[in-house]
């Protein structure tokens, strides 16, 4: 499936955030440049070291070799990259950018510092301090590193929200899948990894009534202190906040409806004017509050406090002595898997399918092996058809409580070639991917014509997936 590696491999180079420091150096010659643009009738001179110009963006000859040494670092293959296949993808990333702010497509400032800061403490951690951080990117100082970050993280999410846009309202049709796969040669048909069907019991321990009530009175004083003493509800947040994800950048997410948080806190967050603070409310990950910090159409940031009520060992050790008599009750015959899921477990989202998880991927009951989250593969890899699990505990990386589950695997399914009846919504995401990658071509022919586009002479005879020399 030559579009399913073209798609991966695409997706592949977008990731590597660090492939072209030296943006912001870059984008600072632009003012400088000078080509003779027809479009523009802007009169400019050409610069050494320039590769190529894609509406207000320059590409350095340098920012090719940064992106190959990234991706080296990074451990990617680059046996079958090329200079011409790297310069035509930063050429893509550019286009998509240039045309998201034509487009309006604004990301926050707040919202790309949050990543840069997220990027540098994981640098950090792997290099060992911010001074050998500097070192390796050989920067004189951490304010030079955050400005060209800010550029590249700026640049990045500027296209991955122009891409999106492109193809989020693309669906295909029971007929187009069905299509799709019967024009695939029987001999070339993708063949399908072993996977696994699993199945859960959750209990969730509870806090008791008091805990509860200690942490709302808390998210009441914060939220009072911010209201009537003016404070800062982005450092109350780095300070309280039981979210790990958002606690280095105050709390700070950018959302829309569709974004997958739970119903709860979208709820709450979209019943709000800019400037306001919810009361405290409660999610499956603990109590909250919200404040909208920026409403931008149906896009807004928002800043959020978590709290976790603390829960007694009495509690845990009840959650697990009741896994444990449902583990025994099933073993013994007097319910299937499936029946105490139902009458028994805590979890809302699996209960009322057997237990049965769901791929994020793609909805579907299998896990390819191959393709699992190491968390869940270690949790299962031991088990044996038919065999429960004794209690497992699983702490939930977001700051919400401890869960405790037994776990079955209740189906295998070994390597085979590609079915459609069994196999329908695998086939369906990569006829799903065919259509967006056309509609993707579509959008790049159209734009390219219509953006002002240099390619520098020495690079003009490259073997370009689109037409970038305008031929």
């Amino acid at each position: 499936m030559n579009l399913r590696f073209m798609i991966k491999k695409i997706k592949g180079l977008s990731i590597a955030f660090f492939a072209t420091l030296g943006l912001a150096q870059a984008q600072e010659t632009d003012q400088a440049l000078s080509i003779n643009d027809t479009t523009s009738n802007v009169n400019k001179v050409k610069l050494d070291g320039i590769a190529a110009v894609v509406g207000d963006y320059v590409i350095l000859e340098s920012d090719i070799d940064k992106t190959l040494i990234d991706l080296k670092n990074q451990g990617a293959s680059t046996q079958d990259i090329t200079r011409c296949g790297l310069l035509g993808k930063l050429m893509e990333d550019r286009l998509y950018a240039h045309q998201a702010v034509q487009d309006s497509l604004l990301v926050s400032d707040d919202m790309v510092n949050a990543q840069s800061d997220r990027q540098i403490q994981q640098l950090t951690q792997q290099i060992g301090s911010v001074e050998k951080m500097l070192r390796y990117y050989k920067k004189p100082d951490m304010e030079s590193f955050r400005e060209e970050l800010f550029e590249i993280n700026k640049l990045r999410m500027l296209s991955e929200k122009m891409q999106s846009k492109i193809v989020e309202e693309i669906e295909v049709t029971p007929e187009e899948v069905r299509q799709f796969f019967y024009k695939i040669p029987e001999d070339e048909r993708p063949v399908f990894g072993a996977e696994l069907e699993i199945a859960q019991i959750v209990k969730q321990p509870e806090a008791p009534e008091e805990e509860k009530q200690k942490v709302i009175n808390q998210l009441k004083e914060i939220r009072q202190d911010v209201l009537e003493n003016d404070a800062s509800f982005k450092v109350k947040a780095i300070l309280y906040t039981q979210d790990g994800a958002s606690r280095a950048n105050g709390g700070l997410y950018s959302m829309t409806k569709e974004t997958q948080f739970v119903k709860e806190f979208k709820d709450v967050a979209f019943s709000l004017q800019e400037g306001e603070i919810s009361e405290p409310f409660e999610t499956i990950f603990g109590y909250h509050i919200i404040f909208v910090e920026k409403i931008r159409g149906q896009e807004r940031d928002v800043r959020h406090i978590l709290m976790t009520p603390e829960i007694p060992q009495s509690s845990i050790d009840k959650a697990v002595s009741e896994l444990d008599t449902i583990r025994k009750q099933i073993m013994d015959g007097k319910y299937t898997f499936a029946e105490a899921a139902l009458n028994f477990s805590d979890e809302k989202e699996t209960k009322f399918d057997g237990g049965l998880l769901r791929n994020p991927v793609n909805f579907d009951s299998r896990f390819e092996l191959t393709k699992m989250d190491p968390k869940l593969y270690n949790q299962v890899r031991d088990l044996k058809d038919g065999e429960i699990s004794r209690p497992v505990r699983e702490d939930d990386q977001r700051g919400g409580a401890p869960k405790f589950k037994i776990m079955k695997i209740s189906n295998r399914y070994d390597e085979h070639e590609a079915d459609f009846a069994k196999d329908y919504m695998k086939i369906q995401e990569l006829a799903l991917r065919e259509k967006q990658f056309k509609a993707i071509k579509e959008w790049m022919d159209d734009h390219i014509d219509d953006t002002y586009i240099h390619v520098d002479p020495e690079s003009r005879s490259c073997d370009f997936a689109n037409n970038w020399v305008k031929q």
